[in-house]
């Protein structure tokens, strides 16, 4: 089976995990990157103004990718990671899923975030995918941990 670790990272938290779960399991690996990138300002959660504010209180936007990944369907199953902002993924996540035919594949989740968990994520992205699209709610994978800890939990996953 070929994995694909797909992931958005805005200030490279999980840039990092990606890349280590990317070596982890033997998968290749896709950066989602924002058209427009996102600046320091645009990330100040604590601003109702700032960009990723406004994009994640309005459940429509769909943030422009600027890279096409052009072999998704060498792909049955695929690792999507992405930091949490309020307490769900970015509105990139929902614009990658529906950029591309994810019919019968099986998307497992993961994320960096200093303390949210990802509870709510599944139900939110699930919307944006194909009824036979399979989502399995994954883990928040931070940092400090390393290759061997990532892939005792790939294993755990028995797939």
């Amino acid at each position: 089976m070929k994995y694909l670790v797909a992931y958005f990272s805005a200030t490279g938290n999980t840039k990092s995990v990606a890349e280590k779960l990317s070596k982890a399991i033997n998968a290749d690996i896709y950066e989602i990157k924002p058209k427009q990138p996102y600046t320091e300002n645009d990330l100040n959660w604590m601003d109702s103004n700032s960009r990723s504010t406004i994009e994640s209180k309005d459940k429509n936007s769909r943030p422009e990718i600027e890279n096409k990944l052009t072999n998704i369907d060498d792909y049955d199953t695929i690792f999507l990671g992405f930091p949490i902002w309020w307490y769900t993924a970015p509105r990139i996540i929902n614009t990658f899923l529906e950029s591309y035919d994810m019919k019968n594949k099986t998307i497992i989740l993961f994320a960096t975030s200093g303390g949210s968990s990802l509870n709510n994520t599944k139900d939110d992205l699930q919307k944006s995918c194909d009824k036979s699209t399979t989502i399995i709610l994954g883990k928040v994978l931070n940092t400090h941990q390393d290759v061997d800890s990532i892939k005792r939990w790939f294993n755990s996953l028995k797939i």
